[in-house]
């Protein structure tokens, strides 16, 4: 007697267009799990994606797609859909500062420290941001260093001097190339 063992994946994605390339949005039945661009320097590994999905198939990934869609256009300012990444006590925290940044003002990774206390340095807190897996839903690109200048991001500087811009009325998306 054969035995067939079926499994079934709780995770899917799709692939969004966007005025910054093409965007990757991640789900699991509760949310979304992550959002990465081309050449995320802290991409998960796409096995862990599961199966592509057209966004309208799925409520979670339509809403994102529709938000994201509205971002660009100048039109949301916050997101409001379902996000359910990977993540310890420590992300939890630094996820809901990172989400209270006002929309088109930024913070220091140095004040980010100080408000997560836990002996976390700037550099600690850093190499937190840069592992967000929900890039612009979790708006790590509101995140400079303490100078004011733009230090990394895992989409590229040319994606958060973008996104920075789009948020202080300083550009029209419509005309940035990708």
């Amino acid at each position: 007697m054969t035995m067939t063992t079926t499994t079934s994946t709780t995770m899917h994605h799709t692939v969004l267009e966007s005025p910054l390339g093409p965007l990757t949005v991640v789900s699991d039945p509760d949310g979304v799990t992550g959002l990465c661009f081309p050449g995320h320097w802290t991409r998960p590994d796409r096995t862990t994606f599961g199966p592509r999905v057209d966004a309208a198939t799925d409520e979670t990934l339509r809403t994102a797609a529709v938000e994201l869609d509205e971002y660009f256009s100048g039109k949301r300012q916050a997101f409001t859909v379902a996000l359910t990444p990977a993540a310890n006590e420590v992300d939890q925290a630094l996820r809901m500062l990172l989400q209270a940044i006002p929309y088109g003002q930024t913070t220091t990774y140095g004040n980010l420290a100080r408000q997560l206390g836990r002996g976390l340095s700037p550099r600690d807190v850093g190499s937190l941001v840069g592992h967000n897996p929900l890039s612009i839903l979790v708006p790590c690109h509101r995140v400079v260093g303490a100078s004011g200048r733009l230090t990394g991001y895992a989409g590229g500087l040319p994606r958060k001097r973008t996104l920075l811009n789009l948020e202080r009325g300083t550009l029209d998306l419509a005309a940035t190339l990708w």
